[in-house]
């Protein structure tokens, strides 16, 4: 439940089109996908949403960080890539009824979020990957 939220929240109005895709890929892997790595592992744990401090929250900001890094270092993953970039957007997108951002936990995500942001993310991650290409060249 916590998985399809998040899935729909991201990717609406597109969700079940995107859903609909995967499933021509195989019958089980949107809903792997859905309860598995949305509802798994990039929602909050259902007990971080209570008072005890030693309970940290990550969040969808800082989540979408963590997968857009890990991502971008790879190669031949440019579609998920695009998703977590596009989610990582849709995060500080106004709803149109409230006119809140769904996460504003995070000091500078609206910026993140942004075109500079984006750029700024996938450059200091490239950075990162080339430096460590290049000492394992060394070795």
């Amino acid at each position: 439940m916590r998985g399809r939220a998040l899935w729909t929240s991201i990717y609406h109005p597109h969700a079940q089109k995107l859903y609909d895709k995967l499933h021509q890929c195989h019958p089980d892997l949107p809903d792997w996908i859905i309860h598995c790595a949305y509802g798994g592992l990039l929602t909050n744990p259902e007990h971080s949403n209570t008072s005890d401090p030693q309970l940290i929250r990550v969040g969808r900001t800082l989540t979408s960080l963590i997968a857009i890094a890990c991502l971008r270092a790879q190669s031949h993953v440019e579609p998920q890539l695009t998703s977590h970039i596009y989610g990582l957007r849709k995060a500080y997108e106004r709803d149109t009824k409230t006119g809140e951002i769904e996460d504003e936990s995070v000091k500078g995500g609206e910026w993140l979020a942004s075109d500079e942001g984006n750029i700024w993310l996938l450059q200091t991650v490239d950075k990162i990957r080339d430096t460590l290409v290049a000492k394992q060249d060394d070795i």
